[in-house]
């Protein structure tokens, strides 16, 4: 591979690093805003995890709330019931979720979206029953308290640099994926299941290894929500996170990489001016269906098609009179235009 197609390939790597250095500079001294930019990076995270399998295999998952919490309950075990570091726990938090994701995918991907939708979210309906069922090894209803920091972020200003070089990291995994090979037999799957199959791509295993992926992206999401929060209970990853994640893709463009993080950015700073929780559920309500109507690809997709309208259509000066040649007779308007 070739500089410029490295390039090329991550951009919206390049893009999202530099708007983060950029927007640091204007909230490093500010520990509300601080605190709200590592929401964000989280949520990213969790948005970028539902673009990996509904954005490029069309698999619409409704469970990364609770892949995430088990990623969360895997380091907070880890890490305060056997005194592991937190590196081990960020291991634990990406191979908990992806052990578990492989075979629900292998056993849901074959049915319809409405119904691979329903068994996602009663899966992740039994995730919080079993948390707080779990007793002293999950805290049951009160969940698990005195979470360590990370060592190297001890601070909200280095805490936010971290959180947002993982979601740099992951969107650079994502990019990378979206133009690979099995990236490419991803989108094939996604919109003509017969045509992957007919070229020889393993359907099922391929949808089970994007869904695995997409579950260890929201495990680290959970892993840097519990180290942030230091505390972790069965309703601090609640279902409804999975549609509010499914929402934010789809509000930036899930198709697009940077379309998560996008309108991860968009609706947690409009939700956060709203002043009460109905105006927050109205906010996503009336978001999802101006995305679905007005804009089915996002907000990125609808700059994207802003920008080609622009250039399609050159502003073109008038020539001047000595370059202008002798007047042409109007020629008739074709008969199908007319119509």
């Amino acid at each position: 591979m070739n500089h410029s197609s490295l390039l090329r390939r991550q951009a919206p790597t390049a893009a999202l690093a530099a708007g983060v250095l950029a927007i640091t500079l204007f909230i490093h001294a500010d520990p509300a805003s601080l605190d709200l930019s590592i929401t964000v990076a989280v949520f990213s995270l969790l948005a970028l995890s539902v673009a990996a399998s509904y954005g490029q295999a069309g698999v619409l998952s409704v469970a990364q709330a609770a892949f995430a919490a088990l990623g969360g309950y895997a380091t907070a075990i880890a890490t305060t019931r056997w005194d592991l570091p937190v590196l081990a726990g960020l291991a634990a938090a990406v191979a908990v979720p992806v052990l578990v994701a492989y075979p629900l995918a292998r056993l849901v991907s074959r049915l319809s979206h409405l119904a691979l939708a329903i068994a996602t979210l009663v899966f992740g309906e039994i995730v919080v029953i079993l948390l707080r069922e779990g007793g002293d090894l999950t805290g049951s209803y009160i969940g698990i308290s005195a979470i360590p920091s990370l060592p190297w972020a001890e601070d909200l200003f280095s805490y936010h640099l971290f959180a947002w070089a993982v979601v740099v990291a992951v969107t650079a995994l994502y990019a990378n994926l979206v133009r690979t090979s099995h990236g490419r037999s991803l989108q094939t799957i996604r919109y003509d299941v017969l045509r992957a199959r007919a070229d020889g791509v393993n359907v099922a295993r391929r949808t089970a290894a994007v869904f695995s992926f997409s579950a260890g992206i929201a495990g680290v999401a959970g892993w840097l929500y519990a180290h942030h929060l230091k505390y972790l209970a069965p309703e601090s990853l609640p279902s409804a996170l999975s549609i509010t994640a499914i929402l934010m893709a789809v509000v930036g463009g899930s198709r697009y990489v940077l379309g998560p993080v996008v309108g991860t950015t968009v609706l947690v700073f409009v939700q956060n001016a709203l002043p009460s929780e109905a105006a927050q559920g109205l906010l996503y309500g009336s978001a999802l269906v101006v995305a679905l109507l007005a804009a089915p690809d996002g907000l990125l997709g609808l700059a994207r098609q802003a920008w080609t309208a622009l250039r399609g259509r050159p502003r073109r000066r008038p020539p001047s009179p000595d370059q202008a040649g002798p007047p042409t007779p109007a020629q008739p308007v074709p008969e199908e235009v007319t119509r």
